[in-house]
């Protein structure tokens, strides 16, 4: 994969996230590790909203899993309760059997957090990786094709 070939990639998927207690510490603030659980949300959101590929459905019915193989975070400023961020997705590089993207969480007074992480398809029925299948190649395409922003309407958990 080129890791500069799309260093400034457009965002292919956005959509605003509330900031709830559950995502927060003793603070107030979000304890990091929730991040990850608002960006997988986020990839979730994607795959089902913009690339129309069913994600439960790739993973309870299809067994292809999609875990982060390689993750690089970056926290510049907390979010706390109460809040609403948005959260942007960029595609970075599309390999044989990986995606590397790129989220970041912005607030009202800048980047709250990015996250570059590495995708890799695999079969949960052996544990090994697999090629992208076809069908999502094909979806995965046609959203970094246009550099369109799609944006989910609400807020979600």
């Amino acid at each position: 994969m080129n890791d500069h070939a799309h260093a400034h990639a457009p965002i292919v998927f956005e959509r605003p996230v509330r900031i709830r207690f559950a995502h927060c510490d003793p603070a107030g603030i979000v304890f990091f590790p929730q991040y990850l659980t608002l960006t997988n949300g986020l990839v979730e959101d994607w795959f089902n909203d913009a690339l129309g590929i069913d994600y439960a459905g790739m993973i309870g019915n299809r067994r292809v899993g999609l875990p982060i193989v390689k993750l690089e975070c970056e926290f510049s400023r907390p979010s706390r309760m109460g809040e609403t961020i948005s959260l942007a997705l960029s595609v970075l590089d599309i390999g044989s059997r990986s995606i590397k993207i790129r989220i970041e969480g912005h607030g009202a007074d800048g980047v709250r957090f990015s996250a570059t992480q590495v995708l890799v398809t695999t079969s949960l029925e052996t544990g090994g990786s697999i090629s992208i299948p076809n069908d999502i190649r094909a979806a995965l395409s046609r959203a970094t094709a246009s550099p369109s922003t799609i944006e989910q309407e609400g807020t979600s958990s």
